[in-house]
């Protein structure tokens, strides 16, 4: 296999969808050892003495899809319409219960998606 330039990979990745960029994150963490995170996560400790609790607030949501529940269908159009995924996406994502429908959310995005999805028939969790 010829190897790619960084400007080929670039265009490769951007006609991926989100789901399949997290996915390939994932591998690539798994194939070779390392963590996509930035680094200055472990900044953001509290300095001496602040209260832990505080600290650790979430900010940002996964919203995850546990299972599709009887309404596969429905659960479907509604992923479709959470996210920009294409039919057949949508159906695989739903097909793979437990995935991840949306990450990296506001609290009041990822509490209306996992309310739209358990209407729909869904089991859904934040994570």
């Amino acid at each position: 296999m010829a190897k790619m330039s960084n400007d080929e990979l670039i265009e490769q990745f951007k006609e991926m969808s989100l789901i399949e960029l997290s996915e390939f994150v994932k591998v690539f963490e798994e194939t070779f050892d390392v963590t996509a995170a930035a680094p200055v996560a472990a900044a953001a400790a509290p300095a001496g003495g602040g209260d832990a609790e505080e600290a650790e607030e979430q900010t940002e949501f996964d919203v995850v899809l546990e299972s599709a529940g009887e309404k596969k269908i429905g659960v479907i159009k509604e992923v479709r319409g959470l996210t920009s995924l294409g039919l057949k996406e949508a159906k695989d994502l739903v097909d793979g219960a437990p995935k991840a429908v949306l990450e990296g959310v506001d609290k009041d995005t990822a509490e209306k998606a996992k309310e739209t999805l358990e209407g729909a028939g869904a089991t859904v969790t934040l994570k």
